[in-house]
């Protein structure tokens, strides 16, 4: 067997050694969202320490808020942002449905001070050129935020696009609305955030006698 077909041969996850299987995610951590208690906890992190704290908390708030990926973060412009409407437009990768979001206050402020300091930059979350955050800083940013607020568990920057759909579920919001929201083209994309939420089961009646 030449070197080719023996690496097709170990790519063939029913017979891959577990020493070349990369785990999914959810096999390192338990869970792959933060709660709004953890996210304010890492917004407030990031803003103690270097010399971005503004751009660093307001890329994590928004990221939160409006289920961003890290390259729609990363790219984002300017022309986008409508701050005397409070309105953002999410322009959305991977064959999602972008759209308008609402802002809320702590973002407008965020952002207001973000164009004052950045005034010749085309991007909201530039880097030190000026030029457009890269997905690797990003991680970085998160990597420092994380462990100045000893969070107990791995933070990377996807797990704010999942932050956003458990806290929407949480507030019982619609599986259509929070599908709307964050750009799922399938809703099947969508359904894990509301068949994980506990408050489904809130209504069920445990008033019994206790056996013990």
């Amino acid at each position: 067997m030449n070197t080719v077909g023996f690496m097709d041969y170990l790519s063939d996850s029913s017979r891959m050694n577990p020493l070349f299987r990369r785990l999914n995610n959810d096999e390192y951590r338990s869970r792959e969202y933060l709660t709004w208690e953890e996210m304010k906890i890492l917004i407030k992190a990031a803003g103690e320490r270097g010399r971005h704290r503004v751009r660093d908390p307001a890329l994590l708030l928004l990221s939160f808020r409006h289920g961003l990926r890290p390259g729609e973060a990363a790219t984002m412009k300017w022309d986008a942002v409508m701050l005397e409407r409070k309105v953002i437009y999410i322009k959305r990768l991977k064959g999602s449905q972008s759209g308008n979001h609402p802002m809320q206050q702590d973002e407008v402020d965020l952002l207001g001070q973000l164009k004052r300091i950045y005034a010749n930059s085309y991007f909201v979350f530039p880097n030190e050129r000026g030029k457009s955050l890269s997905v690797d800083g990003i991680e970085k940013i998160v990597k420092r935020a994380a462990e100045k607020a000893g969070l107990q568990i791995k933070v990377h920057p996807h797990m704010f696009r999942h932050s956003c759909g458990y806290f929407l579920a949480e507030q019982n919001r619609s599986t259509r609305d929070i599908q709307s929201y964050l750009g799922h083209k399938q809703i099947q994309n969508t359904v894990r955030y509301t068949a994980e939420n506990p408050r489904r089961f809130e209504h069920f009646d445990w008033q019994w006698e206790q056996p013990f």
